[in-house]
């Protein structure tokens, strides 16, 4: 089976990675959560997670097993208690050898299906008559087969028999949408897409974001353990499409939207966008990627944040937003204004803060949670009201390279401590450009920086605002 062509930018699976930076390594089943016996996703008695809805089931749930079988291995591979490593083993295994048992096969390739009628609450068109297939199961099913085949505590039968599943599922990847079931689609522009919904008709579907890249992590851990290079093109393939369609799964200063057909700003998985594109920027070693994840950690940053804000002295605009109790936000109220006041402090102070986050419509704001402004909101403006401490932070790999200006353009570092207390600046002031390299961003007391990691500076963040960070492709060398 060979795919049509399609787009390509020459991005490649990058496979010696750091143990923590590899698929799915982020994501632990904890102990507390291995043996759910109630709930609407919990194990029957062969440990296998199933769907028990309010009426009908169990049913299978190919990502909910695949997903709770890859966070077991992920505590296996870390887990220094030996009963308890059994464990997470012998759960991964339950969730792998039910997909082997109940997986259908179409056009050459193993099928995971999905037993139950689905119509999505949010998303016109998407809905489904079983069994119906998921590009988002057919992916992230070939990353259990294949981290399980790679553990040193599967027997070589069992290694051999996971490999072959893996086999049938990544082969599942290689048929587009001129038969069914299919999972890939190219669009009119060639573009290559992994659908997590496909349509009933070819072309049709809603272009997820989230559910391509997991499903990419497939592909990458299907290269990792085979070296085939239709899974490396494939990938190839795959991560050009999400560059050329990140300014649609973009919204600036808002949450990204969950995919291409509907355009709905997606509050619950605008973190994972953020760490999807941070790991492909491992993944792929390409600084396009790393851009990305800076951009949405700035358009709408995790919000649990706490720490002490520092005000220098001035007058300044407190708020009551309309929130959820804690400061969250809450679609129906939208962070409307519900009251605001003036307050002058004659010298500099603190406060503390149990929230920053993005309030909708505006920017980012700190949460006062103790004292005579508990409640209230503030704005974060450097200098003048910022949060102490380093937080969010990204770390790249490989390093990026960032530019100090010539002219002599002024550029200050700054040596923070953990506290965010400032231990040493440095002003440099070049005739000339030059470039550093830089091995983390983060927010440091309220601004966007970057860890340099070499020459005079090394040690020192410099805001981002005062450089420039590259933002290449793939190498075309």
């Amino acid at each position: 089976m060979t795919l049509p062509i399609f787009n390509r930018a020459g991005y490649q699976p990058l496979t010696d990675l750091p143990e923590p930076m590899r698929p799915w390594r982020d994501r632990p089943t904890r102990w507390e959560n291995l043996s759910p016996t109630t709930g609407t996703y919990h194990l029957n008695s062969a440990g296998v997670y199933m769907y028990y809805p309010a009426t009908g089931g169990p049913y299978d749930h190919p990502v909910g097993q695949i997903q709770f079988g890859l966070g077991c291995i992920a505590s296996h591979r870390t887990e220094t208690d030996p009963a308890r490593k059994a464990l997470f083993l012998a759960r991964a295994k339950a969730q792998a050898d039910r997909l082997i048992a109940t997986h259908d096969e179409a056009r050459g390739a193993w099928w995971f299906p999905y037993p139950f009628a689905f119509t999505h609450a949010v998303h016109s068109g998407v809905s489904y008559q079983p069994p119906w297939y998921s590009g988002m199961a057919q992916g992230e099913a070939i990353s259990l087969f294949c981290q399980l085949a790679q553990l040193d505590a599967v027997t070589d039968d069992e290694r051999a028999r996971y490999m072959a599943a893996a086999d049938g599922a990544f082969a599942s990847l290689q048929v587009t949408d001129d038969g069914y079931p299919w999972a890939v689609n190219i669009n009119r522009s060639g573009y290559v897409w992994l659908q997590e919904y496909p349509g009933s008709q070819p072309g049709a579907g809603d272009y997820t974001y989230n559910g391509m890249i997991y499903a990419m992590f497939g592909l990458w851990d299907y290269y990792a353990a085979t070296g085939s290079a239709e899974a490396a093109t494939l990938y190839d393939g795959c991560a050009t499409t999400i560059v050329r369609y990140f300014s649609l799964l973009r919204n600036p200063r808002w949450f990204s939207f969950y995919c291409q057909t509907h355009r709905i700003p997606a509050p619950t998985y605008h973190q994972h966008h953020i760490e999807l594109f941070r790991q492909l920027h491992w993944q792929t070693g390409c600084a396009d990627f790393a851009d990305a994840t800076d951009r949405l950690v700035d358009d709408v940053p995790a919000p649990r944040v706490s720490g002490s804000v520092q005000f220098a002295a001035g007058t300044y605009t407190l708020y009551r937003f309309d929130t959820a109790a804690d400061g969250a936000w809450v679609s129906a109220k939208a962070d409307a204004e519900l009251e605001r006041k003036t307050v002058t402090f004659s010298r500099a102070t603190q406060a503390p803060a149990s929230m920053r986050r993005r309030i909708q419509d505006r920017g980012i704001y700190y949460r006062i949670s103790a004292g005579a402004y508990e409640g209230w909101w503030v704005g974060e403006v450097w200098s003048s009201v910022y949060l102490l401490g380093t937080y969010l932070p990204t770390v790249y790999q490989p390093s990026r390279t960032i530019t100090l200006p010539g002219d002599s353009a002024q550029v200050t570092a700054y040596k923070v401590g953990a506290d965010g207390s400032v231990l040493d600046t440095q002003t440099v002031a070049a005739a000339a450009s030059s470039s550093v390299p830089a091995d983390r961003r983060a927010i440091v007391n309220g601004r966007p920086m970057y860890l340099l990691e070499a020459g005079e500076l090394s040690g020192y963040w410099v805001p981002a605002s005062s450089v420039t960070a590259d933002t290449s492709g793939p190498s075309t060398s």
